[in-house]
């Protein structure tokens, strides 16, 4: 049998056909472009979404028996806000999880519910990457647009909408929305109340492993997977990539680098940060519950400095058949630990954990004419790592820092970052087999939801595979020790600035 895990990212989607004991048969990619039409807005097209999805299907079946496939998972970015009108036409283009225009909004927020009780009932303050600030943004600035309004979704969830028809959402990537009531894993009445925004509005919610939706008959024929499949409800793309990388238990974790950073621990008690550094979501196991902190810019940061800086690295790449980031890890080696006193602040899309600042922008500290491309390329990595690293330590304070790290999303193929990781956390990083952790996690929810799999448990078991295991060193301990220090100053120092920019 065959389980597909459909992974809709900010760069673009990623499809991918598994067997049953979670190996690769085969995977499409699409891309499709970002918007930014004023600074800090963050905009995509869903029809961009459809056409790239079905055109990634219809590639993944070319050539096999389409009768095999068990079921499908969906996962994806978080946070978006997707509104349909009467006849489920998309009204207005997506806003995504990295736009932070609602700063006004989030304060109206908690002055309308309440800091406190806001804690109490979503277990996360109003933060300008979640949706409901995003609601309320479009009510305030775009009232002819929220008036033709009939459905709420979010990314994936239009797309489960484009293969099923269902308005559906899972607990994981709804806790995002900022309307639910986490510990009762449901919509919140009060919220909607209060905030003035209907339920009806709002797809009906799944766990994960849930049968969602089945492949519609129009879907069938286009892309060759068969009526009827059914649709798991899925996951937010960091709770699939939990399942996908086998943390779904206490005392396990993991950092991804993909558009954004995280570092994500598992626990089956609910557990909260007042102060609010790290978000408390359900997580992808039915009951139980994740602690994520959030780096806004991770690997956002490398693909703009190689966008903007690096069209030799782009040119020889293409000319020699390698991945241009491959060239520039080779150029960040040449650089020593600490960049030489050059330090990068990832702020290029604002930041979560564990400053929660909608205003703060990146910044290279130190730079002088003595810095080279080289450390300015691993100024960006070691930055981003010391990002997540302040996620760790707001983990290490709630008592959920394992022991250990995995280790998933784009910045696993690199051997530098993953030795950065386990040397500036001091934790040993495993990484996996399979390091695409979001569609992995989705399939396996997909094998549950079909039946193929008894539990998530069992589906991790099966399908999960430790490729190595990356100690850290002490070696460079002092040069980032003292680099993290410097990383650590600059953002009190700057947070005043930031607002007058």
């Amino acid at each position: 049998m065959y389980l597909i895990g459909i992974d809709l990212g900010t760069s673009g989607v990623k499809s991918f056909l598994f067997d049953e004991d979670g190996n690769v048969v085969k995977d499409c990619s699409a891309e499709y472009p970002l918007s930014q039409p004023f600074p800090g807005w963050a905009e995509q097209d869903p029809e961009d979404w459809r056409r790239a999805v079905v055109g990634t299907l219809c590639s993944l079946t070319d050539n096999i028996d389409a009768s095999k496939i068990a079921g499908i998972g969906l996962t994806g970015q978080m946070h978006g806000l997707v509104m349909l009108d009467k006849d489920n036409n998309v009204i207005r283009p997506a806003i995504i999880w990295c736009d932070n225009r609602t700063a006004e909004e989030c304060q109206e927020i908690t002055a309308l519910v309440g800091a406190k009780r806001l804690m109490d009932i979503t277990a996360n303050p109003a933060l300008a990457g979640f949706t409901a600030s995003k609601i309320m943004w479009v009510k305030k600035h775009e009232p002819q647009n929220w008036a033709k309004c009939c459905h709420i979704l979010l990314p994936k969830d239009y797309i489960r909408f484009v293969l099923t028809g269902e308005y559906a959402s899972d607990v994981s990537d709804a806790s995002g929305m900022q309307l639910m009531d986490i510990k009762n894993r449901c919509w919140s009445e009060e919220l909607l109340d209060i905030l003035d925004i209907n339920s009806s509005l709002l797809p009906t919610l799944y766990e994960s492993p849930d049968r969602s939706g089945s492949i519609t008959r129009e879907i069938s024929e286009i892309t060759n997977i068969p009526h009827g499949t059914p649709v798991a409800a899925g996951a937010g793309d960091n709770a699939a990539a939990a399942i996908g990388s086998g943390v779904y238990q206490n005392g396990k974790a993991f950092a991804t680098i993909g558009t954004s950073g995280v570092v994500f621990a598992h626990t089956d008690e609910m557990r909260v940060d007042e102060s609010g550094r790290v978000h408390t979501f359900c997580c992808a196991v039915p009951g139980a519950y994740h602690v994520m902190g959030v780096t806004q810019a991770a690997g956002l940061s490398l693909r703009w400095f190689r966008d903007n800086f690096c069209r030799d690295e782009i040119s020889v790449a293409e000319n020699i058949g390698k991945d241009p980031y491959y060239l520039m890890d080779m150029a960040a080696e040449q650089s020593p630990p600490g960049c030489r006193g050059l330090v990068f602040l990832p702020y290029l899309m604002a930041e979560r954990t564990p400053h929660l600042d909608p205003y703060c922008r990146g910044a290279f500290f130190g730079l002088s004419a003595a810095h080279t491309k080289a450390d300015m390329i691993r100024s960006v990595m070691e930055g981003v790592m010391y990002s997540l690293k302040d996620c760790c330590g707001v983990l290490d304070e709630m008592g959920v820092l394992p022991e250990e790290i995995y280790m998933c999303g784009g910045g696993a193929r690199s051997p530098l970052w993953k030795r950065m990781a386990a040397d500036i956390f001091g934790l040993p990083i495993k990484t996996l087999s399979c390091q695409e952790g979001p569609a992995l996690g989705a399939a396996i929810l997909a094998g549950v939801c079909a039946g193929v799999y008894k539990s998530v448990a069992d589906g991790c078991s099966r399908c999960v595979k430790v490729k190595e295991t990356v100690p850290p060193t002490k070696n460079d301990k002092k040069q980032y020790e003292k680099a993290y220090d410097i990383y650590r100053a600059l953002y009190p120092a700057l947070k005043s600035i930031y607002r007058m920019l």
